[in-house]
């Protein structure tokens, strides 16, 4: 299966916008990563206009229509009207001597096929056998209705679209023309590749890049007349790309009809969910806000949409006042009749007990736990649950239930810690604290959260911290209540305007190095006095050997002398 649309994993941030806007559900959010279901995207483009990362990227087909031009074929340009609006033009010679200057044979409206289609409009609706009609210009509203709206396809006009339409016209006078359809539309590139009618499709930004590449400047080219094979007569249908465009293209609106224009993906959906109960009523319907003049890859100029439409008006006004009459049909000939087939995707209708089930393990017991909040990026809660079965979502993906459960962990931990936790916001009130908090500074009043801590508590330290806008320590501190010592360090937390307290109970390790103190300071007193009374037996000792030895010496004398006389 071809892919137009992708998302840029590194720049897909977890915020679901995408899924939110998405008016069929085609994203696939798995691992924090969304990714496009191809067999479910109608390629509006409504995600790539509201995500606020830019993470899409359409596929170009630019490298293969430089390769067409190359080629040696005739490649005529198919141009959407509403160039007019994205680059700014008065008329349309200026941009098809721009697709001269590129290598193109040729180029026209895609207004020329609209007119054929309009005309076709004309016959169905004089028939009288639509109970209401649906228009079938838009590609992304047709797959849409073909696949998640079948009760709808009885009334889509089964007319081609008009770039097929204007397609064949091209192929009538050229039957070997390559031709290259010119637009701000994505899903015209799924279109074209399901027929065998065009080429290759390039959106107004790949033509943005192109004219830079050959230093082509539409505001330099000269507005030259370029012969119009339409003759004198002006084309309503170049108010396709604007909303009522489609109702504004009929010279006479056949009677019997209510005329109405429904644009943006929310407004198609709510029309076609409610189609059954309308009865002859004309809906031109487009998927994009403002219908083409605001499509994915239009170019974003001042006045937004608003001054898109003013300019597509004018356009139009101002060649019916240089012409002189409507287009005839003279494209009569051309079949462009169309069948719209039922599409079925692969997505699986999910019983009610896998429903339950799959609610059941994100906490939704009963009607009331299905908050259908739509921060998932799913309407309901079901809804949800049936993405999770399909497997395009993961079921932690719910916000309620993923807080609920943080909280409860939080609160869990903070509870049964084993350190003392205390939060005091700048008043010095209590905000949070655990029991053993509690315990350590004797607290036992149940209410103490919001009421000030000096009420149980000297917070000294912390208004030390809070002041100064740092981290103190404090170790060994005795709480005199509960004859406790703690290590205290304070944390200030500057994005929240808190402080926040670990309190460690060294009770017992002070109490142990008191006692070894003690023990210590005993077993010196008593090494000292053994030492003392060492000493005195030591100085007895001395003074009886003192004396005997003095006598002795004496006794010794006397026998020298007595020997040597």
């Amino acid at each position: 299966m071809a892919q137009y649309l992708e998302f840029r994993n590194a720049k897909c941030r977890d915020c679901y916008k995408c899924l939110r806007g998405c008016p069929v559900k085609a994203i696939d959010v798995k691992g924090h990563q969304a990714t496009i279901i191809e067999d479910r995207c109608i390629l509006c483009g409504h995600c790539t206009l509201i995500c606020p990362q830019n993470a899409k990227v359409v596929h170009s087909e630019m490298n293969d229509v430089k390769s067409l031009l190359q080629s040696g074929n005739k490649v005529i340009a198919s141009v959407a009207p509403s160039f007019i609006s994205s680059f700014g033009l008065k008329d349309f010679s200026v941009f098809k001597l721009a697709l001269a200057k590129l290598g193109f044979f040729d180029a026209e409206e895609t207004a020329i096929g609209a007119q054929a289609v309009v005309q076709e409009y004309k016959k169905l609706l004089k028939s009288g056998q639509f109970k209401n009609f649906i228009t079938s210009a838009c590609p992304a509203v047709c797959r849409m209705i073909q696949e998640y709206y079948p009760k709808a396809l009885q009334y889509l006009a089964p007319v081609d679209s008009p770039m097929i339409a204007h397609a064949k016209i091209i192929k009538k006078q050229y039957p070997d023309a390559k031709i290259v359809f010119i637009g701000p539309c994505i899903a015209k590139k799924r279109e074209a590749a399901e027929s065998s009618l065009i080429d290759g499709v390039l959106t107004f930004e790949d033509m943005v890049t192109m004219f830079e590449e050959k230093n082509i400047i539409l505001e330099d080219i000269t507005n030259v007349m370029i012969n119009n094979k339409a003759g004198n007569h002006f084309n309503l249908a170049k108010s396709f790309p604007i909303s009522h465009g489609i109702i504004k293209s009929f010279d006479v609106l056949p009677d019997n009809y209510e005329y109405m224009a429904v644009d943006g993906p929310d407004r198609c959906a709510t029309a076609l969910e409610n189609i059954e109960s309308l009865s002859n009523v004309f809906i031109e319907m487009n998927i994009c806000e403002d219908a083409c003049v605001n499509g994915p890859c239009s170019l974003e100029r001042k006045g937004g949409s608003i001054k898109a439409t003013s300019d597509v008006r004018d356009y139009v006004n101002r060649e019916k006042v240089a012409l002189s009459s409507p287009d005839p049909d003279i494209h009569s000939d051309i079949d462009i009749t169309a069948t719209y087939p039922r599409i079925r995707n692969h997505s699986l209708p999910v019983p009610e007990r896998e429903i339950e089930a799959i609610l059941h393990k994100t906490g939704k017991f009963k009607k009331e736990d299905e908050l259908n909040c739509g921060a998932c990026g799913y309407a309901t809660c079901r809804e949800k649950a049936w993405a999770v079965y399909n497997g395009y979502a993961d079921i932690e993906i719910c916000l309620p239930y993923m807080r609920k459960r943080a909280e409860s962990m939080s609160y869990e931990i903070i509870k049964n810690s084993p350190e003392g936790l205390i939060v005091l916001d700048s008043d010095m009130k209590i905000v949070e604290i655990n029991d053993k908090a509690c315990d350590l500074l004797g607290i036992d009043d149940p209410r103490a959260i919001g009421r000030p801590a000096v009420d149980f508590f000297n917070p000294a330290d912390f208004m030390i911290a809070y002041s100064e806008k740092r981290h103190v320590d404090i170790k060994g501190m005795f709480i005199p209540k509960t004859k406790c010592y703690i290590d205290l360090s304070i944390n200030f937390l500057k994005e929240h305007d808190f402080l926040f307290g670990i309190m460690k109970d060294v009770t017992e390790t002070i109490n142990y190095n008191e006692e070894l103190k003690k023990m210590k300071m005993e077993t010196i007193e008593t090494t000292d006095e053994v030492i003392k009374k060492q000493m005195r037996v030591a100085q007895e000792i001395a003074s009886l050997l003192g004396e005997t030895t003095a006598e002795t010496k004496v006794a010794l004398l006397k026998l020298k002398k007595t020997l040597s006389d």
